[in-house]
């Protein structure tokens, strides 16, 4: 006999399913991200990391998924390796010692 899932059809969901939802649990979004559900725990109460919001009657941390891709797109236009406008090695030299001498 083969194996069944216990899971309702509706609760199983693919990596490839065109169908995602709008909005983003602390472990989905982590998983998301690539990071711990602990790092966006941490980040959630520095106020650092992607911006998240409480929802429903129990409070539940959720993230906007549009959000999530804002804030990574964020973080890649402040970082230097990928935004060669930030380059430091693209900057004119700068010169020492006194400019009046």
């Amino acid at each position: 006999m083969p194996a069944r899932s216990l899971l309702a059809p509706s609760a199983v969901s693919s990596p490839d399913s065109a169908v995602r939802p709008g909005f983003l649990n602390v472990r989905d979004a982590a998983a998301y991200l690539g990071i711990s559900p602990h790092t966006l725990y941490v980040w959630r109460h520095r106020r650092q990391g992607p911006p998240s919001f409480r929802m429903g009657p129990r409070g539940r941390v959720m993230y906007r998924r549009t959000a999530l891709d804002a804030w990574i797109h964020q973080q890649e236009r402040a970082d230097s390796r990928s935004n060669p406008a930030l380059n430091p090695l693209g900057a004119a030299p700068q010169r020492r010692g006194n400019p009046d001498a």
